[in-house]
């Protein structure tokens, strides 16, 4: 076998070790939500940024909060309110003197969004003018202030959570915005038995304590592996088909053609590959394999498709619609 290949599985072997020991910490303090787990650290490898929905008391902010603590990377928390101004996030200039001139200048002063990992919590409770302060960080990497432009650390990640927008007191999130999140994860309520243990351990007096486990150095060769995880043609032409599919005026699927107004642009196809490339390494495969696109089909894509208002009115949403293309593909079904 070539060494150079017996040295990457090693070094996968070892970093898909340490994401297990990453697992079982979380473990401590979050009962179930295996799948949720899964998909935070996917955006992780792959580089993105996530978006956690789900009503209140289902632990967004606890379990990003715990992923965070077993990460040795800088961690700041923004509470999302209406009030909220764009300079309480991103920063702002302040007047200082000089004390050996006297003489005044203006100097930045950063906000809480020069870390490596944000907790944009409750995201929506804001207004649009405010939520839009982060457009730049997510896309760009980097902060325009007064014309200075100021790099992001790197690695740099915005995990958010928000209520359902059908909730009182929310914004919903403009398409802009929704679309620079690479997935969207909807949290459920537990299991029973998982209510349970929750009802359990969170009622007693002993509290869990999780320890680092990744450096932010480890993170970075991460997403570097991720992208050097093959995939074949076929399962690349399957997944611009599958976008495509999503077009009310290009797709040849009866059901996207009625209910959709607007589908998924080319950063849903790179979402969803880079995605299927993470979930294959976390998983401690080389390769992708079609179970690898479905898995990760929803969450890219149930933010990505905006229906049209027939389908409000009857009820169909932008999942029903990934759902529905997902089973008419001969190849990502198997």
């Amino acid at each position: 076998m070539d060494k150079d290949l017996v040295e990457i599985k090693q070094e996968v072997a070892i970093l898909t070790d340490k994401l297990s020991d990453l697992k079982k910490e979380i473990g401590k303090v979050i009962v179930g939500q295996e799948d949720t787990i899964e998909q935070l650290l996917i955006a992780f490898l792959a580089g993105g940024h996530a978006l956690l929905e789900g009503v209140p008391g289902l632990a967004k902010t606890l379990m990003i909060r715990t992923l965070a603590e077993t990460i040795e990377l800088d961690f700041k928390r923004i509470q999302f309110t209406p009030d909220l101004m764009p300079s309480d996030i991103i920063g702002t200039e302040i007047l200082e003197e000089d004390r050996t001139t006297g003489q005044h200048f203006f100097k930045f002063h950063k906000g809480p969004i020069f870390a490596n990992i944000i907790l944009a919590d409750e995201i929506n409770r804001t207004p649009p003018k405010t939520q839009a302060a982060l457009l730049e960080a997510m896309q760009e990497f980097e902060v325009t202030y007064s014309g200075e432009t100021y790099a992001m650390q790197r690695p740099f990640f915005i995990l958010a959570t928000q209520n359902p927008i059908e909730q009182s007191g929310t914004f919903p999130l403009p398409e802009a915005q929704l679309d620079r999140f690479l997935l969207y994860i909807k949290i459920g309520y537990p299991s029973a038995s998982d209510e349970n243990d929750i009802l359990k351990n969170t009622t007693a007096t002993a509290q869990a304590a999780v320890s680092k486990i990744l450096s932010g150095k480890d993170i970075v060769r991460l997403q570097q592996m991720v992208r050097e995880v093959p995939i074949s043609d076929e399962l690349i032409a399957a997944v611009g088909d599958l976008v495509r599919a999503t077009r009310p005026e290009t797709t040849t699927n009866a059901y996207a053609k009625e209910w959709v107004a607007w589908g998924a642009g080319p950063r849903a196809g790179q979402a969803m590959i880079l995605t299927a490339k993470a979930r294959a390494l976390l998983r401690g495969r080389l390769s992708v394999t079609p179970e690898d696109i479905q898995q990760v089909t929803l969450p890219v894509l149930r933010h990505r498709i905006l229906v049209n208002f027939k389908a409000e009115a009857e009820g169909v949403t932008s999942e029903a619609v990934a759902r529905e293309l997902l089973a008419s593909s001969s190849i990502l079904k198997r």
